[in-house]
Parts: C-alpha cells; sequence; structure tokens
C-alpha cells in the first residue's frame, strides 16, 4: 500500500461541561461527543524522500503549522533508520475550520492511523491515542474512531450509541478560537462566580455574549430549548426526526449561514484501515 484516500469526519458536542483549570493549562470536561457524516477528504502518497508535504487550497496548511504536518511529524521519530520516508498530503477541506466541527483534530487522527499504516510502525491504538493528545484534546477521540462520552480533556472515552436524530448543523460563518474561548471562559466564571451556565454547553453565555446577531436571531425566534452550541464554537446544531419540523426555521436563517444537513454515524470511516 503506497496510496490511501480516506474521508475524516466531523463531530458535535452533544453536551459540554466544563470542570476544572488543570495546573497543565488544560481544562477537565465531561462531553458526549458524536461523529456525524460532514468529511474533509485527505490523500496519503507515500514518498521516498524525509519530506512531509502538504497541499491543499487552504493557505494555512501550506506550511508546517498545522495539526497534520505535526502529526505526521511526530510518527516520523518511530520509523527505522533504514526505512525513512516521507509522504505527500492533498487535503480537500469541507469541514468549517474554527467551528467546533473538530475538522483538525480529525484532520490529525486520520493522518496517524494512515501514516501508522504507509510506514509499517505497527503502533497501537492506545499509542496513537496518546500521541494524539500532544496535538489536540480531541485527536484521541477521532483515533479511537466511535461515539463516546469524554472525561478528562477528552481523552478518557467509554464508547456509547449513535443518537436516533437527525442534525441540521448551522454555521454562522464566524472563527472561534478553542483557545480564546476556554481564557474567556476562565474570566467570565471569575467574573460571575454565581451565575448558572448552561447544561448543554458551558460555552454558551460566551459565545452569545460575543455574537448579539446570533443571540437576537435565537430569542427572536423561540429557539432557545431547540438550538445547541458544539464544541467552543462556531456551529450551531438543532437535533430533529424529520425535515417539516425544522422547515420554517431554515426559512428565517440569515443568508451569509451555512447550512449542512447531517446524519449520525456509528463508527469513523478512518476505523476501517486500522
Amino acid at each position: 500500500m503506497s496510496e490511501v484516500l480516506i474521508k475524516s469526519p466531523a463531530k458535535i458536542n452533544l453536551y459540554l461541561q466544563i470542570l476544572d483549570k488543570r495546573d497543565d493549562g488544560y481544562h477537565n470536561i465531561k462531553t458526549h461527543l458524536q461523529l456525524i457524516d460532514i468529511y474533509d477528504h485527505i490523500k496519503f502518497k507515500l514518498s521516498k524522500n524525509r519530506n512531509i508535504y502538504i497541499k491543499s487550497k487552504e493557505s494555512y496548511l501550506n506550511n508546517e503549522d498545522n495539526t497534520i504536518y505535526n502529526a505526521a511529524k511526530k510518527l516520523q521519530k518511530y520509523q527505522k533508520c533504514n526505512s525513512f520516508n516521507g509522504v505527500e498530503i492533498e487535503v480537500d477541506k469541507n469541514i468549517p475550520i474554527g467551528s467546533g466541527l473538530g475538522g483538525a483534530s480529525s484532520n490529525a487522527a486520520s493522518t496517524l492511523i494512515v501514516l501508522n499504516k504507509l510506514w509499517n510502525l505497527n503502533l497501537s491504538e492506545d499509542k496513537l491515542m496518546k500521541i494524539g493528545a500532544t496535538i489536540g484534546a480531541d485527536v484521541p477521540f477521532f483515533v479511537y474512531g466511535k461515539n463516546a462520552f469524554g472525561e478528562g480533556i477528552g481523552e478518557k472515552l467509554k464508547e456509547v450509541d449513535m443518537i436516533p436524530d437527525k442534525i441540521l448543523i448551522l454555521n454562522p460563518n464566524i472563527h472561534c478560537s478553542t483557545k480564546k474561548m476556554f481564557s474567556l471562559y476562565d474570566k467570565f466564571l471569575k467574573n460571575n462566580k454565581n451565575i448558572s451556565l448552561s447544561n448543554q454547553n458551558h460555552f454558551w453565555n460566551i459565545y452569545l455574549d460575543k455574537n448579539q446577531n446570533i443571540k437576537n436571531f435565537i430569542i427572536n425566534n423561540q429557539l432557545e430549548e431547540k438550538i445547541n452550541l458544539s464544541g467552543s464554537g462556531s456551529c450551531m446544531f438543532i437535533k430533529y426526526k424529520n425535515k417539516k419540523d425544522i422547515d420554517k426555521i431554515i426559512e428565517k436563517m440569515p443568508s451569509n449561514w451555512r447550512l449542512f444537513f447531517c446524519k449520525p454515524l456509528q463508527y469513523s470511516p478512518i476505523c476501517y484501515i486500522k
């Protein structure tokens, strides 16, 4: 095997609770992670030199400061001296960036799993998950490849069944930095010690305070009990059974929002190449 084309899936957080801040700067959380059928497409091609080359229409991927390159570089040190290979990686992005859907983490996990095969490293899933945790908190989940309850920073996982609902993803075309959102959360909590946080997602208050137009849309259309936030944002989601349940909501959506009609996945497509 010298070339692999894979689908790298997205996720939503059905709920996300932040427990406390750790000494290492991360936060302990509790969350329910659900895989969904929005995909980035990534092609990996083995090369005989030691270079890691990434090609994409997304300019930020055409350098070394991204999770895909980071994952490949971390794995490269496990190669044997007599079989030191590089890789050419072509990325077609579809998962919105800075959206709370886990695209960067999913891409990193895909890279770890595929290169473990292409480079014949034979590292265990547990080892790949530990390497993934040094790249990003959601990477172990995508290596795991199954819906899960997550604890710790998100690396302690327990498999659960997929939800029965269909999912409408609402992308307001804004970017949310996870690092910045956690920083804002810490400041928010310090200044509002007695405030009641959303049971669905502890970032909700901060997200809505930062985006008054979104807050007004939700309130004006009485969507407080229907709409949810994934990760640290920016994407929101609504669970539904039949499309008629959301038709009226869709009609009222701002014209610059991007919608994804999704189904839940039981397993990541990446699982099948482990």
